[in-house]
C-alpha cells in the first residue's frame, strides 16, 4: 500500500507565492500521520496554474497520478474543489478509483470512496461544486453582454465595419460604405450570394458569407 496525495492551484500568482500549495501539502500530510500512514513529499502529486474546469485526466499531473496508482493505494486530496469542479468527472474517476480498490479521503469528508456518509456527502458537495461553477460562467457571460450593449469589444473577432479601440468598437468608415452598399443591393433584389460574391470578388474583400449576413442585421 502506497499513500499518495494530490494538491492543485489554479493561478500563476498562487503557483509564484507558493503559500497555497505549502498550506495544502501540510495539511494532507498531517491527514495521513493522524492515522499513522507514511506520505513521503516525493508522492504528493502538485498541479500548478490548472484550472479545475479541466478534466482530472486531462491535467498533467492528474494524468500522471491515475497512471501510477495500483489497488490498495490511497489517494489523499485538500478538498473536493481542489481534485475537480465537474460532478460528471468527479463521479468517473471516483467510480474508476473504486473499481481498482483505490481509496480516496478528503480532509473534511475522510474516505469517499465507500459506501458510508462520506460517498453521498461526496456526491452532494460535487453537485455543489459544479453548480458553483455554472453561476461562475454565468456571471462572466452576464457582465460580457453588459460591456458588449455599451459598445465594449469583449473578444472573438473583430465585427465587420468596425474597429477596435482602446477596448471600444468604433466605426471603420470605409467597410461600413461597404455594408451600405450591400444593403442597397438586397433591397434591390440580389441575392445574399450575389452581394458576397460582389463583396469577394469585385471589391477584393475576404470575408465569410456568415459574417457578412451579420454585418447586414445590423
Amino acid at each position: 500500500m502506497t499513500i499518495y496525495g494530490y494538491t492543485r492551484v489554479s493561478t500563476l500568482k498562487q503557483v509564484n507565492e507558493g503559500e497555497s500549495l505549502e498550506t495544502q501539502k501540510r495539511q494532507i500530510i498531517g491527514y495521513a500521520d493522524s492515522r499513522g500512514w507514511n506520505l513521503s513529499c516525493e508522492n504528493i502529486f502538485v498541479e500548478k496554474g490548472v484550472s479545475g474546469g479541466v478534466e482530472f485526466n486531462s491535467r498533467p499531473e492528474g494524468e500522471k497520478l491515475l497512471q501510477v496508482l495500483q489497488a490498495g493505494d490511497i489517494l489523499v486530496i485538500p478538498k473536493l474543489d481542489r481534485a475537480f469542479r465537474s460532478t460528471r468527472d468527479a463521479m468517473n474517476v471516483l467510480h474508476f478509483l473504486k473499481e481498482n480498490e483505490i481509496s480516496v479521503h478528503s480532509l473534511d469528508m475522510g474516505e469517499v470512496t465507500g459506501s458510508g456518509v462520506g460517498a453521498i456527502i461526496f456526491t452532494i458537495l460535487s453537485a455543489f461544486a459544479d453548480f458553483e461553477k455554472d453561476r461562475i460562467a454565468s456571471r462572466i457571460k452576464e457582465v460580457k453582454q453588459r460591456r458588449k450593449a455599451d459598445g465594449y469589444f469583449v473578444g472573438g473577432r473583430r465585427a465587420f465595419g468596425f474597429n477596435i479601440v482602446d477596448g471600444r468598437l468604433v466605426f471603420n468608415e470605409e467597410e461600413q460604405k461597404l455594408i451600405k452598399k450591400m444593403k442597397q443591393m438586397v433591397k434591390r433584389g440580389n441575392t445574399l450570394t450575389e452581394v458576397h460574391r460582389w463583396l469577394n470578388h469585385d471589391q477584393g474583400i475576404s470575408l465569410a458569407y456568415s459574417s457578412m449576413r451579420v454585418a447586414l442585421l445590423k
